[in-house]
């Protein structure tokens, strides 16, 4: 096993089904993607950056890289990045939909979003 990487890629909020299922496509290889929301989000990734994956209990499951890091207005997410996170998104409406849900707040256009590529690296 790889040392594990310092930085975090911590999906959903753990202990729940969301954690799990997001989870589970990234390790399907299905999720290479995700969304936060730039102002809440502590750290900055930059391509190349390694990141231990936690599981539903928070456990270490897997090593991802940084492929790209983007801070990027809400209103510039395309089809493909919405496709991209792995969640059944077919168009960015359904993203901002979803995201408005979890962030539990609306999400105009001009709100920054850190919108993160990467890939999976090792299961652990």
């Amino acid at each position: 096993m790889s040392e594990l990487p310092t930085l975090k890629l911590e999906l959903g909020w753990a202990c729940t089904d969301l954690r799990r299922r997001l989870v589970e496509a990234v390790l399907r290889g299905e999720k290479t993607a995700t969304a936060g929301l730039a102002e809440l989000e502590e750290e900055r990734w930059s391509a190349g950056d390694r990141l231990t994956v936690l599981g539903y209990d928070d456990e270490p499951v897997a090593i991802a890289e940084v492929v790209e890091e983007r801070v990027i207005p809400a209103g510039e997410i395309d089809v493909q990045f919405a496709r991209d996170e792995g969640e059944g998104f077919e168009s960015v409406e359904d993203w901002r939909e979803a995201h408005e849900r979890f962030f539990e707040r609306p999400l105009p256009d001009d709100t920054l979003i850190m919108a993160t590529r990467f890939r999976l690296v090792e299961r652990l």
